[in-house]
Protein backbone atom coordinates (compact mmCIF):
# COMPACT_ATOMS: atom_id res chain seq x y z
CA UNK A 1 0.00 0.00 0.00
CA UNK A 2 2.75 2.32 0.93
CA UNK A 3 4.28 1.46 -2.42
CA UNK A 4 1.24 2.48 -4.27
CA UNK A 5 0.84 5.94 -2.47
CA UNK A 6 4.36 6.76 -3.25
CA UNK A 7 4.34 5.63 -7.32
CA UNK A 8 1.01 8.45 -6.80
CA UNK A 9 2.60 11.05 -5.82
CA UNK A 10 5.68 10.93 -7.50
CA UNK A 11 3.08 10.74 -10.53
CA UNK A 12 1.20 13.84 -9.45
CA UNK A 13 3.95 16.01 -8.34
CA UNK A 14 5.22 15.47 -11.57
CA UNK A 15 1.40 16.50 -12.94
CA UNK A 16 1.34 19.27 -10.57
CA UNK A 17 4.82 20.70 -11.86
CA UNK A 18 4.16 20.17 -15.27
CA UNK A 19 0.14 21.67 -14.87
CA UNK A 20 2.23 25.02 -12.66
CA UNK A 21 4.70 25.62 -15.45
CA UNK A 22 2.38 25.48 -18.01
CA UNK A 23 0.10 28.55 -16.53
CA UNK A 24 1.06 32.01 -17.98
CA UNK A 25 1.75 34.57 -15.13
CA UNK A 26 -0.25 37.73 -15.36
CA UNK A 27 -3.52 35.29 -16.69
CA UNK A 28 -2.43 35.29 -19.72
CA UNK A 29 -2.88 31.56 -19.45
CA UNK A 30 -2.03 29.37 -22.58
CA UNK A 31 -3.15 31.49 -24.64
CA UNK A 32 -5.04 29.18 -26.85
CA UNK A 33 -7.97 31.02 -29.13
CA UNK A 34 -8.26 34.53 -30.23
CA UNK A 35 -10.54 36.75 -28.94
CA UNK A 36 -14.09 35.19 -28.91
CA UNK A 37 -16.68 36.39 -26.57
CA UNK A 38 -18.41 32.95 -25.75
CA UNK A 39 -15.86 32.12 -22.71
CA UNK A 40 -16.10 28.17 -24.28
CA UNK A 41 -12.99 26.22 -22.97
CA UNK A 42 -10.59 26.97 -25.48
CA UNK A 43 -10.50 30.54 -25.23
CA UNK A 44 -7.71 32.59 -22.62
CA UNK A 45 -10.09 32.65 -19.98
CA UNK A 46 -11.42 28.81 -20.37
CA UNK A 47 -8.05 27.88 -20.43
CA UNK A 48 -6.81 29.69 -17.31
CA UNK A 49 -9.73 28.33 -15.38
CA UNK A 50 -9.32 25.06 -16.48
CA UNK A 51 -5.18 25.02 -15.25
CA UNK A 52 -6.16 26.79 -12.15
CA UNK A 53 -8.81 24.18 -11.20
CA UNK A 54 -6.84 21.27 -12.37
CA UNK A 55 -3.60 22.39 -10.50
CA UNK A 56 -6.19 23.09 -7.25
CA UNK A 57 -7.25 19.40 -7.64
CA UNK A 58 -3.72 18.15 -8.09
CA UNK A 59 -2.79 19.81 -4.85
CA UNK A 60 -5.40 18.16 -2.82
CA UNK A 61 -4.46 14.93 -3.89
CA UNK A 62 -0.80 15.61 -3.24
CA UNK A 63 -1.44 16.65 0.25
CA UNK A 64 -3.89 13.57 0.85
CA UNK A 65 -1.40 11.28 -0.65
CA UNK A 66 1.44 12.99 2.06
CA UNK A 67 -0.98 12.67 4.80
CA UNK A 68 -1.58 9.15 3.74
CA UNK A 69 2.08 8.05 3.84
CA UNK A 70 2.34 9.66 7.13
CA UNK A 71 -0.24 7.62 8.20
CA UNK A 72 1.10 4.29 7.00
CA UNK A 73 4.54 5.11 8.77
CA UNK A 74 2.89 5.76 12.04
CA UNK A 75 1.16 2.67 12.30
CA UNK A 76 3.53 0.19 13.02
CA UNK A 77 5.02 2.25 15.26
CA UNK A 78 5.99 1.89 19.14
CA UNK A 79 4.38 4.60 20.66
CA UNK A 80 6.13 5.23 23.93
CA UNK A 81 6.85 8.75 25.40
CA UNK A 82 10.68 9.10 26.87
CA UNK A 83 8.88 11.16 29.88
CA UNK A 84 7.38 7.55 30.63
CA UNK A 85 10.79 5.47 31.48
CA UNK A 86 12.21 6.10 35.35
CA UNK A 87 14.57 8.23 35.84
CA UNK A 88 18.06 7.24 35.70
CA UNK A 89 20.21 8.58 38.51
CA UNK A 90 23.88 8.95 37.99
CA UNK A 91 24.59 7.16 41.53
CA UNK A 92 23.11 3.91 41.15
CA UNK A 93 25.21 3.03 38.25
CA UNK A 94 28.28 0.76 38.71
CA UNK A 95 31.66 2.14 37.67
CA UNK A 96 32.70 1.42 34.48
CA UNK A 97 35.60 -1.04 34.26
CA UNK A 98 38.85 0.16 32.44
CA UNK A 99 39.54 -1.07 29.48
CA UNK A 100 42.30 -3.97 28.68
CA UNK A 101 44.50 -2.79 26.43
CA UNK A 102 44.25 -4.58 23.01
CA UNK A 103 47.13 -7.46 22.16
CA UNK A 104 50.07 -6.27 20.01
CA UNK A 105 49.58 -7.73 17.08
CA UNK A 106 51.59 -10.83 15.75
CA UNK A 107 53.57 -10.43 13.02
CA UNK A 108 54.88 -13.21 10.11
CA UNK A 109 56.85 -16.65 11.31
CA UNK A 110 59.99 -16.17 9.57
CA UNK A 111 61.95 -19.92 9.77
CA UNK A 112 65.54 -19.55 11.17
CA UNK A 113 68.26 -20.24 9.43
CA UNK A 114 69.79 -24.15 10.44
Amino acid sequence: MQTLLLVAELIIAVALICFVLLQRSEGGALGIGGGGGMGGLFTARGAADTLTRTTAILAVLFFATCIGLNLLALHGRNETSILDSAPVTPGTSAPAKPAQPAPLPVGPSVPKPQ
